[in-house]
């Protein structure tokens, strides 16, 4: 379970999106009320055989429907950035993979 920061066309994201592939039972409600469709199904099986949600990696806009739709507690966790913490996290996050 990691974060996922990314951008489109240079605009950085104002959220990050968490699936817990072991909580997902890829019911796709987080995927149909996703605005800015940040959301899609992997090609992978989770140990109980569902294809679970995957964030697309960028587009995340922090509004946290996806949280809402979802039936299942603790699948998805959606945090909001503020102003400059997407730098701060983007160099964080950097620095672990080294």
């Amino acid at each position: 379970m990691t974060f996922t920061e990314g951008s489109i066309a240079g605009k950085r994201d104002r959220g990050l999106l968490r699936v817990d592939v072991n909580e997902c039972k890829g019911c796709g409600l987080c995927i149909e009320a996703c605005p800015p469709n940040a959301i899609h199904l992997s090609d992978e099986l989770n140990h109980y055989g569902y294809r679970t949600a995957t964030y697309n990696g960028s587009g995340c806009t922090g509004c946290g429907i996806c949280f809402f739709a979802c039936p299942e507690p603790g699948a998805i966790t959606v945090l909001r950035l503020r102003r400059g913490a997407a730098m701060q996290l983007e160099e964080a996050l950097a620095c672990a993979s080294n």
